[in-house]
């Protein structure tokens, strides 16, 4: 017999909270991590200075507590001491001349910050969220989908899909300017596409923008108290409780594949992990067709559309450690708002976008600093501040500087460039935070290249797991040639940020695969049906 029922290659959300599903259920489990850590791109270290806590990659959980996952596992993990924390205040834009708006929790303050259109937009989303929030939550290629597409001809009618279809590819800026009279609700929404990999002129950009937008009104911007590392092990000690391994250390140098099926795994330095039912890989496609399989194992038109898979923008994180709270100018309400985007608005979204794809440093990115301690004051010492900035906007390789200051030399990002656009960033900041350059007891920035050294899953600085392009996204994601998330080789599953529904902590893959991995066989499901009908 195997020494387990399955093998999950890298321990990201995706692949502890399958985990964690198929060990309540009694599977032997087994997580390999290449790491020093288990989380994957959740991390929490006093990477600065003693006693601050920041969350390296990841920091904000919305998506997760309103996952399938959490409803699943969320008593279960809160009886291992995952608690979380929310605020009225989950987001707002400062703009250029000191103006603010925010994003709150309740329709009728929105109603006010965002336009008198709100209203109506809720209107119109809320009878069909569930199709909406389904086109997330649904294995695409399966019966599932099927079944979301017929309920959705059957409520809808022909006309009606057709329209449901057609803003669902529409793109943010067509929304936007569509359904807002203000500039200021453009500027508002328009940056929370960047968080899905996406820019405002992006195919379906427009409809991750309303959902986006309702999710944050609902939902907040929760997080662990203590630091987003408290999910990852919560959810490593639910794998524990139930007989399951997750070990660090453990790189995954091969896929064993034996008449077709995968049959477990082989560690660099030659060790053997065999899997009875299932070898899971949290991996992008580049490691699972490129690394992990050999070419004769799968067909070659998939080799060939993992060859020629794209990858997305890269990223920056900064880390500030402050020895006082950031002070911001203007509305108050900045303080005690968990994420401010900075930018100058939906046009300003656009511009960086377009540069960074172009190859150039933005000359005006648009900067998320993100103040956790809104809500956690544990996460560093009495009366100290942090911030956590992330920057969406760059590209993985380097043509030119937008703003004509910074010499890309030959291309590749290295440590000179990324602390002079750092320093781009925090004159920017400082505009608006007066007494932070005063604060800063110290600055950390990790650039693409830190990254991907990091974590092989962030190929070349992208936190996305590829490109969302509507070519690999959705029906196509990870590529046309291998959709969904089982795989040519029979037992082989596919999960992660490059595979649908994408990227962020939702953990919406790693859900997926276990629910149909936790199906009764077909014989036995007949059966069920079979008795069922009789008892009628």
């Amino acid at each position: 017999m195997a020494e387990y029922d399955a093998v999950i290659v890298g321990s990201g959300v995706n692949s502890l909270a399958c985990g964690a599903l198929l060990a309540r259920e009694g599977w032997r489990v087994c997580v390999l991590e290449r790491n020093d850590w288990l989380g994957g791109a959740i991390q929490t270290a006093e990477l600065t200075e003693p006693g601050y806590l920041h969350d390296v990659f990841s920091a904000w959980h919305p998506l997760w507590v309103g996952g399938a996952a959490h409803a699943l596992l969320g008593d279960d993990l809160a009886a291992r001491g995952l608690e979380y924390l929310n605020t009225d205040l989950p987001t707002g834009t400062l703009y250029p001349d000191g103006e603010a708006a925010f994003l709150l929790r309740d329709a009728e303050g929105n109603a006010g910050e965002i336009g008198p259109e709100w209203p109506e937009v809720l209107e119109r989303f809320f009878p069909n969220a569930d199709l909406a929030f389904g086109v997330l939550g649904t294995e695409l290629w399966s019966g599932a989908g099927l079944a979301l597409g017929s309920k959705a001809f059957r409520r809808l009618g022909r006309a009606g899909l057709a329209a449901f279809t057609g803003e669902l590819l529409q793109t943010s800026r067509d929304w936007l300017e569509s359904t807002f009279a203000s500039e200021r609700a453009h500027g508002l929404l328009a940056p929370w596409v960047l968080h899905t990999g996406l820019g405002p002129d992006a195919a379906t950009s427009g409809f991750m923008t309303q959902v986006i937008a309702v999710a944050v009104q609902e939902g907040g911007m929760p997080i662990p108290r203590g630091g987003g590392a408290k999910l990852a092990d919560a959810l490593v000690q639910l794998i524990r409780d139930r007989g399951g391994v997750c070990e660090t250390g453990r790189d995954v140098e091969r896929v064993l594949v034996r008449q077709g099926r995968a049959v477990g795994v082989q560690l660099a330095g030659g060790e053997t992990v065999t899997a009875e039912r299932a070898v899971i890989a949290n991996v992008t496609p580049t490691q699972l067709y490129g690394r992990l399989l050999d070419e004769s194992e799968v067909p070659a038109r998939v080799t060939e559309g993992a060859r020629r898979f794209r990858y997305g923008r890269a990223e920056m994180q900064i880390h500030f450690a402050l020895s006082e709270p950031a002070r911001w100018e203007g509305d108050e309400r900045l303080g005690r708002t968990a994420i401010v985007h900075v930018t100058p608005g939906l046009d300003g979204v656009s511009r960086a976008v377009n540069e960074a794809e172009r190859g150039l440093l933005p000359a005006e990115a648009t900067i998320v600093a993100g103040q956790p301690m809104t809500m956690d004051p544990s996460r560093a010492p009495d009366g100290k501040g942090i911030l956590w900035i992330q920057l969406q906007e760059l590209p993985r390789v380097l043509k030119g500087d937008a703003a004509g200051e910074i010499d890309v030399g030959d291309g590749r990002w290295n440590d000179d460039i990324r602390e002079r656009y750092a320093d781009r960033i925090q004159a920017r900041l400082a505009r608006h935070i007066p007494n932070l350059e005063a604060s800063i007891v110290r600055r950390v920035v990790l650039g693409p290249h830190d990254l991907e050294r990091m974590n092989v899953n962030l190929h070349q600085g992208d936190p996305y797991g590829g490109a969302l392009s509507l070519d690999q996204n959705f029906l196509w994601r990870p590529f046309p040639q291998a959709p969904g998330h089982a795989t040519a080789v029979e037992r082989l599953f596919h999960i992660g940020a490059s595979t649908w529904p994408g990227p962020g902590l939702g953990a919406g893959s790693g859900t997926l695969v276990a629910q149909e991995l936790l199906k009764p066989p077909l014989s036995r499901r007949a059966l069920a049906k079979a008795r069922s009908l009789a008892g009628r």
